[in-house]
């Protein structure tokens, strides 16, 4: 839910929680290159499909590692990933993390979708064969 919200979003959420416990940064955001794999069919061999830019970083709440991995350059948006990861872990801040941040993105993300699935379902092309009137 994290690596598919919006820096936006996720900048409204960091609000709500600030500040943060005192955290200490393992690994600072960095952008790097990760290859894509796909199958032919979704069942067929392996093969490489491209690559696709990364950014990734690591953080230590206490006892907790928060880790964030998001499509793209955005330094800002793996921090918070990584963050609300290390959060997430802690079982007294949990289930008003999850109320709070992940079940609004989650819904979000299911109506975003949901729009799609509709906008493409109104362009629809049916496509038949009509026989003709000979005898096959």
């Amino acid at each position: 839910m994290l690596a598919r919200a919006g820096r936006d979003q996720l900048d409204q959420a960091a609000a709500r929680c600030a500040p943060w416990p005192a955290h200490e940064w393992l690994r600072g955001a960095e952008t790097g290159m990760v290859m894509l794999r796909g199958r032919v069919g979704g069942t067929g061999d392996a093969f490489n499909l491209g690559e696709a830019t990364v950014t990734r970083c690591a953080v230590r709440m206490g006892t907790r590692l928060g880790v964030g991995y998001t499509l793209g350059r955005d330094r800002r948006k793996a921090e918070l990933i990584a963050l609300f990861d290390a959060l997430l872990q802690d079982e007294a801040l949990a289930p008003a993390l999850m109320d709070e941040v992940v079940e609004p993105l989650a819904r979000a993300q299911a109506q975003a979708r949901e729009a799609r699935s509709r906008e493409a379902a109104a362009s629809r092309v049916e496509f038949f064969t009509m026989v003709r009137g000979e005898a096959a």
